[in-house]
């Protein structure tokens, strides 16, 4: 699947985040240039996120095939009046059917919106997403990444990116999240965009999908 550049902002601020640490630079010689991924904003990314925790991402992207060709099923009210069994035949675990419906309530009842969450600043998205039942801190952090493309948050908590930057860096172990969040503080204010490259590198390295590489 193809994946336009990063736009015209981005891309200043990757040459400025190579200056400052040359390694990063060194995925882009080896891996090729960096695929601008994206994600919806609103009902959908969050559902999407839902979908694709603990699971690998080809498996994630079959179920999310077959979720997002149910008639309403991106759409909050819509999703509501899908039955379990509906759900569970596109492959979702009971309790990811109970969190795609508290997630779809929220969004419903309009406590959670698209621009509401655009016009906060990133702390308190991550508040916000963070209290829902089945979501999470990593789950905020990704949709602030992908879906809003902010340029300044580090999801520490993600396993492939502390593996990617223990084999950049030549790190003896693994760096947990409170030292990769530590290590990150370097690459501020541009963290995401080290995030993106952290993640092409492994990908790279390892020869693993993301979930949008089987979207179409």
């Amino acid at each position: 699947m193809a994946f336009p550049h990063p736009p015209a902002s981005a891309q200043d601020a990757l040459a400025t985040l190579i200056r400052a640490d040359p390694d990063l630079g060194l995925i882009l010689d080896r891996a090729g240039p960096l695929p601008w991924r994206t994600r919806a904003p609103g009902f959908p990314g969050l559902l999407q996120a839902i979908v694709a925790q603990m699971i690998s991402n080809q498996a994630a992207a079959a179920i999310w095939g077959r979720l997002r060709a149910l008639p309403g099923a991106l759409d909050p009210a819509g999703l509501l009046l899908l039955s379990d069994e509906s759900l569970r035949g596109a492959g979702l675990s009971r309790p990811k059917v109970a969190h795609a419906r508290i997630l779809a309530d929220v969004f419903q009842s309009g406590k959670l919106t698209a621009a509401g969450l655009e016009a906060l600043d990133d702390a308190e998205v991550i508040a916000l997403i963070a209290a829902i039942k089945g979501l999470g801190v990593w789950t905020a952090e990704i949709y602030l990444v992908f879906a809003l493309q902010r340029m300044d948050v580090f999801p520490a908590g993600d396993i492939a990116l502390a593996a990617a930057v223990a084999d950049l860096k030549g790190l003896e172990q693994r760096p947990g999240p409170k030292a990769l969040r530590e290590l990150a503080e370097a690459w501020r204010p541009a963290r995401s965009l080290a995030a993106r490259l952290l993640w092409h590198h492994w990908r790279h390295l390892t020869g693993r999908p993301a979930l949008d590489d089987f979207l179409v």
